[in-house]
């Protein structure tokens, strides 16, 4: 051709429309009208161009045949071309985003789901830890009673909780002390989350009860401990659990309106005062009504020890409650989403802390490491970080366990000197380092801290404290009265296995302090 500059010119254009168009970032998938305007314009576009370069050749053979100078320029008119590519330039900068996919969404459900039970399985597990290590710490001649208290009180709190419970704490709220329903969920469709938020809930419940079983080991009798498991679970741990929680089932389609101390800004994310508190309160009056073991303490008030029978099997259960404290903790989302990385993380520093400090506070006081007060440090850590660990900094999860490993140890010898015989030390690990953990919300929260979050915490977890002392305390105490709690001096020396069940756990070995004949 005679004039290269004009024909470059044009075809520079063209390639630069298409260029720009190409850099545009690609629109979402769902746009398919849109695209298929957009791939309409592009074909506009290419004949355009098509059509400029034949219009050049044109002009230039008539400029050849006419004898017009070759350094002759023909700059074609392309105001509208450009005016074109700055429109679907404009349009599709401001399309908006495409909804997520229906598939996804269901996608995200299915997987909620999953994890809600997966986790709630990791939490029923944690039965069979409080098992083992309320064996461990006990004696043997105890074990069989020991191993049925532990089955049987989350088997007696299924069905409670099933037919009561749940109603009670997550049904419509009462002025937010109570829920009222509906108490009969048979009829709910197959494909709805309820199923796996009962199960998970269900499974809190039967933590709560089981705390109370290691506290009052070795000298509690049977019946009366599976009738307060049916009163706590049935009646206890929901009402008072509804002040807190009493809002979440709506997420799941079921009750409606909050607990009070939830409408006032309450936080325990995984249950440091719905499930720590409450065992632990329940656990303390428990105790208090049935008394001390026989031997436990001298005439003149100084503590006897009475040594476990197994603490390597009481170590096993502190790390069977640990793995399933990972469903504790990050179950608690009740999604399975990014979120629970740091609250894993944080449910490891914990622990890990709290058992250091356990030892080292032991190694001081008595100048030896103890491995009881070791693994219960570690209990500690976890009961404190429960409440906390989504709000808490991976730092503020090492002090945290740090102060409940001390609470515990210490807080076993405060009841030594107040001559109360907790056979586990449940009561500091739940009851004392709960209420660690609520006020800790507040301390430790990434936010920042907050005062009036501070007495929020504070008046949460001594009305819990209080309510649930209180109702068992009441309860014990009437269940001594009607069907009897402690077991008599003869069989606490037999050994319960014995006594209440007409067996012996360790056959080949005499377990008791006397003979059978």
């Amino acid at each position: 051709m005679k004039h290269p500059h004009a024909i470059l010119a044009a075809l520079a254009l063209g390639i630069a429309g298409l260029t720009a168009q190409d850099a545009t970032p690609a629109p979402p998938p769902a746009m398919e009208a849109f695209m298929q305007r957009s791939e309409k314009s592009q074909a506009a576009l290419m004949e355009n161009s098509n059509e400029i370069l034949r219009r050049l050749g044109g002009i230039e053979k008539t400029l050849g045949k006419a004898g017009a100078a070759t350094t002759a320029t023909v700059a074609p008119d392309v105001s509208a071309l450009e005016m074109r590519l700055k429109d679907l330039e404009a349009r599709l900068a401001a399309a908006p985003e495409a909804p997520a996919a229906a598939g996804d969404e269901s996608t995200q459900k299915n997987v909620n789901a999953v994890w809600i039970v997966l986790t709630a399985a990791l939490v029923f597990f944690m039965q069979a830890g409080f098992c083992m290590l309320e064996l461990g710490f006990t004696r043997a001649k105890n074990a069989i009673n020991i191993c049925m208290k532990n089955f049987l009180d989350f088997c007696v709190g299924t069905l409670c909780f099933l037919f009561l419970g749940f109603g009670l704490m997550f049904g419509h709220s009462v002025s937010g002390l109570f829920g009222t329903g509906p108490f009969w969920i048979s009829d709910v469709p197959s494909d709805t989350m309820l199923w796996s938020f009962w199960f998970f809930q269900l499974v809190f419940c039967g933590t709560a009860a089981t705390i109370i079983s290691g506290a009052m080991a070795e000298r509690t009798k049977f019946v009366g401990y599976l009738i307060f498991t049916a009163l706590i679970t049935g009646v206890v741990y929901p009402v008072i659990g509804h002040w807190a929680w009493g809002g979440f089932g709506e997420a799941f389609g079921y009750g409606g309106g909050k607990g009070w101390l939830e409408q006032l800004g309450y936080l325990d994310f995984a249950g440091s005062s719905v499930v720590h508190a409450i065992g632990g309160a329940a656990a303390l009056a428990g105790v208090l009504v049935v008394g001390p073991r026989i031997g436990r303490f001298k005439p003149d008030g100084t503590a006897s020890l009475i040594s476990g029978h197994n603490m390597p099997l009481a170590t096993l259960g502190v790390f069977i409650l640990w793995l399933g404290w990972y469903g504790f903790n990050p179950g608690s989302t009740l999604s399975g989403d990014v979120n629970v990385g740091r609250i894993a993380v944080n449910t490891t520093i914990a622990p890990a802390a709290g058992a250091l400090a356990g030892m080292f506070a032991m190694w001081l006081h008595q100048g030896r490491p103890d491995l009881g007060m070791t693994i219960n440090g570690a209990l500690g850590g976890l009961v404190g970080i429960t409440a906390n660990c989504n709000l808490v900094a991976p730092a503020s999860a090492v002090v945290i366990g740090l102060v409940a490993g001390v609470i515990a140890t210490f807080g076993s010898l405060l009841l030594e000197r107040l001559k109360i015989d907790d056979a586990v030390g449940a009561v500091p690990v739940h009851l004392f380092c709960g209420w660690w953990g609520i006020l800790s919300v507040a301390i430790f929260n990434e936010a920042g801290f907050s005062p009036h979050q501070l007495g929020v915490q504070a008046l949460g977890v001594a009305s819990i404290t209080a309510a649930a002392f209180g109702a068992s305390f009441v309860g014990f105490f009437l269940i001594d009265k009607i069907v009897g709690l402690r077991a008599s001096e003869d069989e606490q020396d037999l050994g319960l296995d014995f006594t209440e069940h007409s067996g012996a756990a360790y056959p080949d070995f005499i377990t008791g302090e006397q003979g059978l004949s």
